[in-house]
């Protein structure tokens, strides 16, 4: 049931979005280079690494002075990623990874390799789930990119602080993902962008 709720809602998202899409591609060309997608490796599922995709929001090479984003006024942020950042619009290109089956709807957000390593055992458990493009760790740090860019060093408060939080609220709800669980997020995940 949760995967036919996946490629349903993945469809009709993708559809209503599409035009949407293409003015913020355009948009994303003319002001800086480096192509439209940001894909970057990602693990999934069992440990499965695989590609997630975005919008890009940053100046090409972005990545190089680190993969955490502190804050939104991120040198490195351009003036289009800003906006799409700001209403989650960069996250909507994840809806293909939905449909291929790599990612769910809703789900533990899917971490980049180096920080799945510091999982202990118990922690890795969230991995049983199929990663999505929002959870319950998504809705109570909306806004991490903020917490971080006012922290002395993001590296370290992303790895103590943040990181063992959101994972105890995906292994919330790893322990009983039902669909009416994931209709009140994805609810709940609508409700705060329009706020």
């Amino acid at each position: 049931m949760k995967r036919i709720l996946d490629i349903v809602f993945s469809c009709i998202i993708l559809l209503f979005f599409l035009p949407i899409g293409i003015l913020i591609s355009l948009f994303i060309v003319v002001e800086s280079k480096g192509g439209v997608f940001y894909r970057q490796q990602r693990v999934g599922r069992f440990g499965k690494e695989f590609r997630i995709y975005k919008f890009r929001t940053m100046r090409k090479n972005a990545d190089s002075a680190g993969k955490l984003t502190v804050g939104m006024r991120d040198p490195r942020i351009t003036k289009i990623g800003f906006f799409l950042r700001k209403f989650k619009l960069d996250e909507f290109p994840q809806f293909l990874n939905v449909l291929k089956g790599e990612m769910s709807v809703v789900g533990p957000r899917p971490e980049v390799k180096e920080y799945v390593e510091l999982y202990t055992l118990e922690q890795r458990e969230i991995l049983t789930v199929r990663p999505g493009i929002t959870d319950l760790a998504s809705l109570e740090y909306f806004e991490e990119n903020e917490l971080l860019g006012r922290s002395s060093d993001p590296q370290k408060t992303y790895i103590e602080e943040i990181m063992p939080a959101k994972i105890l609220l995906n292994k919330k709800y790893s322990e009983n993902p039902t669909v009416f669980q994931d209709l009140k997020i994805i609810w709940a995940t609508f409700r705060r962008i329009i706020r």
